[in-house]
This record gives structure tokens, sequence and C-alpha cells, in this order.
């Protein structure tokens, strides 16, 4: 008897319990033992750091194998200063806890500056507000037209029927505070946003690198597509040692509609997805940066 209870309370955890995608591959991306690292050192891993910090607009260098090798250098100190200025760390030039902490975290796969160039096509530019302000737009401000208010979405091949809501409440996310209408493609209707599960080297020159590191990512106005990476773990809500594919969305569809990176932790925007990260909707700093971008 008891046995059967047991059954049938195990049957009825997993009916109500999240939908969950468990990844095949597991990477990691920077070395913890780097703590503490500064100018003049030299140790293995370091290139890595050089790595993500040029990915992701901090490190501008056009001197060959620069970052390539272990050495700490005045380069390296000086995109550390300007990933701990914007991120509202301690800024040091150091390697410490804090700043390895972040940069371990999962992540979007759009830059958060861009230097006089494009990085996935749409990104966002330095300038004087970067560091003080909050949302940011994609360089040149690309927008939809008011004809593209009302977009049409499709979900490839392969999508997750489980992951198919929580996407859509996204969208209803940013319907709910911004000029923007979103509805399913049916038949051959012309296709404004289509959303993508896919892993790494998957065609648009962007490859994603596996379980962590980069979630996904997406491409703003007039493009809209979204790529959402295989090889992590996903689930739809929150739940422990998993990415919430929800929030994902709503961060990924933030570029689509033409925001950028926000400064602001607690944003949408904010480029850091924390694993277990819990549900909620737009923050203030989402919406004012979207009706900003929209103005009439």
């Amino acid at each position: 008897m008891a046995l059967q209870l047991s059954l049938q309370l195990f049957l009825l955890i997993a009916s109500v319990a999240p939908h969950v995608i468990t990844a095949r591959v597991r990477h990691t991306h920077i070395p913890s033992h780097l703590k503490g690292s500064r100018i003049g050192n030299n140790i293995e891993g370091i290139y890595s750091v050089k790595l993500y910090l040029k990915r992701y607009g901090y490190l501008i260098t056009n001197v060959p194998n620069t970052d390539s090798n272990d050495t700490f250098d005045v380069l390296l100190e000086s995109a550390i200063k300007t990933f701990q200025k914007y991120h509202s760390l301690n800024v040091s030039g150091v390697l410490d806890k804090e700043t390895l902490t972040l940069m371990s975290l999962p992540r979007c796969g759009i830059s958060d500056i861009v230097h006089n160039n494009n990085v996935m096509d749409n990104n966002i530019q330095m300038n004087s507000s970067s560091f003080h302000s909050h949302y940011t737009f994609l360089p040149g401000n690309p927008k939809w037209p008011i004809s593209k208010y009302n977009l049409k979405y499709t979900f490839l091949e392969g999508f997750p029927n489980d992951f198919k809501e929580p996407v859509m409440n996204a969208m209803d996310q940013w319907a709910l505070f911004s000029l923007f209408r979103f509805s399913e493609t049916i038949g051959g209707e012309e296709v404004d946003i289509t959303f993508n599960f896919v892993r790494g080297n998957h065609g648009d020159g962007h490859p994603f690198d596996g379980k962590g590191g980069v979630l996904a990512h997406a491409f703003g106005p007039l493009d809209g597509r979204v790529h959402f990476d295989w090889d992590e773990d996903w689930a739809d809500g929150s739940v422990g040692g998993f990415i919430n594919v929800g929030m994902v969305a709503l961060h990924e569809l933030g570029h689509v509609l033409g925001l950028a990176h926000s400064t602001i932790r607690d944003a949408i925007m904010w480029p850091y997805m924390h694993v277990g990260e819990q549900t909620r909707g737009l923050q203030f700093d989402d919406i004012e940066g979207i009706q900003t971008l929209y103005a009439p």
C-alpha cells in the first residue's frame, strides 16, 4: 500500500513539474584559479579572459597575438577596468572574486560595447552615458517601421512544444508596454521573428560555445532571428540548475525590438542570467527604454 501511494505521489509531482531539457555537454569558460591575477602575471588561462573581454567589446587591440597568450599586460588591465566600471564593480584592474564570478555567469551572446563597428550585426555602442545610464539602443537606433508594429512570428522545426508558451508570454510582456502586437504566422504569411534551438556552429557566423557561457542571441530590426543554445539545461520556469527559457526569451526579444544591454542589474536587458532565475516581468528600465526608442 505504501509503495502504491509513493508511486502515485511521484506521478503527480512529475505531471506538474516544469518541463525541462537537459544538455549533453558541459564547458568551463573562465578558470577559477585566476582569482587575484594582475598586471605583470603570466598564468595559464589568462588568454581565456582576453578572449572573453574581446568578444564582449571590452578589449580592443590591433596587435597580433596579444589575445592568444597568458600575459597579463596593460591592455588587459585596461579592459578589466572597463568591464568593472560598466558593471559597477570595484575598479581595480585585478581579477578579483566579484569580477570572475560575474564573468562566469551565463549570459546573452550580444556584445556589451562596440567601438566603431558592429558585432552580431547589431550591438551596443560605447558613448559617454554608457556607464551612468541604463537602457541603450542598437547602433544607429534601428527600429521596426509603423507598418510592422504587428509582428509575425514562427517557431522553426524542432522547437520544443513545451517552451512555446513561455516565449509567447514574453511577447505578451513587450506588447503590454509598447506599441507592438505579436501574432503567429499561418500558412505562407511573411515572417518577422523566428525562434529556433540550435547548437555549436549553426550558420549565422556566431557559433554557440556549449553548456554555460552564451545562452542565446538575437538579431535586431529588421532581421528578427532568435537562437537558443541547445547545449544548455532549459526549463519552463524557475528550476534549480536550469535556465529559465521564458526569461531568456524576454531578454532576446528586447534585442529584436532594438534595445541593447542595460547596465542595471535588475533590468531584463542586463546581459547576465542566473541559473534558476525567477520568472518576472519587464522592469522600469526596460519599459522606459522601449517607450523612448519608439516615442512619436
